[in-house]
């Protein structure tokens, strides 16, 4: 009889194992399934931020690149990639400090004003470095992109200035 009751006292332990191993296994599964909708949700996300078109290639179209670091390019995209983004004739906003007031030398007549700061468009290849006027720019380092209408007043600058160097350049026969 003591292996009769043996038998009958370890019954209710088998099953109560049995009932903790079937909630592990269920936990274990949920777990995972969790673990895979986020990483399916994560690689669909990243595969439409680094698919999607940044900008459209357009030889007609002006359009302004923004940047991580604060800086904004007016070109045209010639090229874009899952990596990079090319861009040519290339202009960007420079602030410029003009004194309020000066003597004949040029000297700000006044040191404790600090003077009248205007935003200035410049076009790229006239640094010091001379680079070309070709600029190849990673994605990550790009924020957004817009095309400008022909109307804004970035694009009239850029048309002025180009007006303005074939006035300038003497007439070639």
């Amino acid at each position: 009889m003591d292996s009769m009751g043996d038998e009958m006292s370890s019954m209710p332990m088998r099953r109560g194992n049995t009932a903790k191993a079937v909630k592990m296994i269920v936990a274990v599964v949920i777990v995972v399934a969790i673990v895979l909708v986020v990483v399916k949700v994560c690689w669909t996300g990243y595969e439409a931020v680094s698919g999607a078109p940044i900008a459209s290639v357009s030889a007609s179209n002006w359009q302004a690149i923004f940047l991580v670091n604060g800086q904004v390019y007016f070109g045209k995209v010639n090229s874009v990639s899952n990596k990079t983004l090319a861009l040519s004739d290339i202009y960007y906003l420079q602030v410029v400090t003009k004194p309020l007031q000066t003597t004949q030398q040029g000297a700000t007549a006044t040191p404790d004003q600090s003077g009248q700061q205007e935003l200035t468009l410049i076009k790229l290849g006239n640094e010091i470095h001379g680079p070309t006027d070709r600029m190849i720019i990673n994605r990550d380092q790009i924020v957004l992109t817009e095309v400008l209408k022909k109307d804004s007043r970035v694009v009239q600058a850029i048309s002025k200035y180009v007006s303005d160097q074939k006035a300038a350049a003497p007439a070639t026969k």
